[in-house]
């Protein structure tokens, strides 16, 4: 979905657009079970996390937790999905593969929200850090963001269907950072 599409869809949503709903659910549903084929769950199992990420979703609309998105609606689904796919996998005893880290599985508010910082408690680094980051691209902060505070790998980040390859991602990542660096680097 484009930009535009993701505003117009947020909106009929809470609104209670029977259409719009219909259309993410059928959007991302098929997207989600390949993504979560990954962590040899049962079919019914993936299903019905996706139903229950899905309802978290739109339950967060509704109640006014998401004013508007920092990334696609296929993102934030996916991010909740892998939480409580972790979370299954946890109660369940099953091990994640060595690519993937338990310590990123957050509470879910934590997860829906973006970081706050309090500014008073800022190093001089960290104020560059935050005023720096906030003036890259949607696509640089998203990509950071998804990488490095969320802990999403290149595969990850490449499944969620924003890139064409790992190398674009690769490249972009090593690129948004540059950028970030130099901008910092040059208030030092």
């Amino acid at each position: 979905m484009s930009k535009q599409q993701v505003e117009i869809t947020l909106n009929e949503l809470k609104s209670g657009s029977q259409i719009a709903l219909r259309q993410v659910y059928e959007d991302n549903r098929d997207k989600f079970i390949n993504f979560a084929k990954r962590y040899n769950l049962p079919q019914d199992d993936v299903i019905d996390i996706y139903q229950d990420a899905y309802v978290i979703f739109y339950d967060n609309i509704m109640n006014g937790k998401i004013e508007k998105f920092t990334s696609s609606i296929s993102t934030y689904l996916f991010s909740v999905g892998k939480y409580l796919i972790f979370d299954k996998m946890k109660k369940n005893n099953k091990k994640v593969g060595s690519g993937f880290d338990l310590a990123i599985v957050r509470d879910e508010d934590e997860i829906m929200h973006t970081m706050e910082i309090e500014e008073k408690t800022l190093t001089r680094e960290q104020e560059l850090l935050y005023t720096h980051f906030s003036s890259l691209g949607k696509q640089c902060q998203e990509l950071l963001k998804l990488f490095y505070y969320r802990g999403f790998t290149i595969k990850d980040i490449l499944e969620l269907g924003n890139y064409n390859s790992e190398n674009v991602i690769k490249s972009t990542k090593s690129r948004c950072m540059k950028t970030l660096k130099e901008r910092i680097n040059s208030k030092l």
